[in-house]
């Protein structure tokens, strides 16, 4: 495979080509919500974590972590630097050295904004809880046995330097298709991102408009057009009808739904 064989190669490929233009827009059409960072952005919340991930957990590559997180961007920092420092994710509630969770809204009691994640749900060394707020804002109260990601992250360096070397064969990811449980190195899911771009007709530096309702996997909705050196419009909740308007103020180049 020529190129980067590395998830975080392929992520600094992607901010080399323009640092400050858009690489990914989060539109959530429930609340209304749109979301730029360009390059320079996103790589700054990937290096925050990735420090935070080494500097205050002490994670080194091929160690665990359970991301349990929707597509949205700040689920995009957290997986491209665990990636970057080598952890291998899983998006089930494994044991692992560390775990990234959703506070989730309450449907079966209006008005009370969110429920927790139970802290035996994921059975993590160390465990932090994603308000998904639009501006990144800390959540109001936390749950017992979760740290808030966005109070924890944003105390450290916005450059990460490695410590410890990922290789292609670094382990990265586990994941279950078809009643079966694989796992893949770095290299291995850099080409799988590069097969589901095909299968996808994801263009070649374009800029991309997914429907991550259709597409939830991150796989598909992050790393497919990473492979591509494509900037990402990320839709959750999609309105249909909002779409054509969309494509035009965006400048998108594909639809992927």
């Amino acid at each position: 495979m020529n190129g980067p064989r590395t998830i975080g190669g392929l992520f600094e490929s992607l901010v080399d080509r323009g640092a400050e233009r858009p690489v990914l827009t989060f539109y959530d059409d429930a609340t209304a919500e749109r979301t730029e960072l360009s390059g320079a952005t996103l790589r700054n919340w990937v290096a925050k974590t990735s420090n935070m991930l080494v500097d205050d957990l002490d994670l080194r590559p091929g160690q665990w972590a359970a991301v349990g997180l929707p597509p949205h961007w700040q689920t995009a920092g957290v997986l491209l630097a665990c990636w970057t420092v080598g952890l291998a994710v899983t998006t089930s509630p494994d044991p692992a050295e560390v775990a990234f969770v959703a506070a989730r809204a309450r449907r079966d009691q209006p008005g009370s904004p969110v429920e927790w994640p139970a802290a035996d749900e994921w059975p993590a060394v160390e465990r932090y809880v994603l308000g998904l707020h639009p501006m990144g804002l800390p959540l109001a109260t936390v749950p017992p046995g979760y740290l808030d990601y966005p109070t924890e992250v944003r105390v450290h360096g916005d450059v990460f330097s490695a410590r410890d070397p990922v290789e292609a064969d670094t382990p990265a990811l586990r994941w279950t298709e078809d009643a079966v449980t694989h796992e893949g190195t770095q290299a291995m899911l850099c080409a799988r991102a590069a097969e589901r771009a095909t299968a996808l007709s994801i263009p070649y530096a374009a800029r991309v408009l997914i429907d991550a309702d259709a597409l939830p996997d991150p796989v598909d909705w992050l790393l497919a057009p990473l492979s591509q050196a494509a900037t990402v419009v990320l839709c959750v909740n999609t309105a249909v009808a909002r779409l054509d308007a969309r494509v035009a103020a965006e400048r998108v180049d594909a639809v992927i739904r």
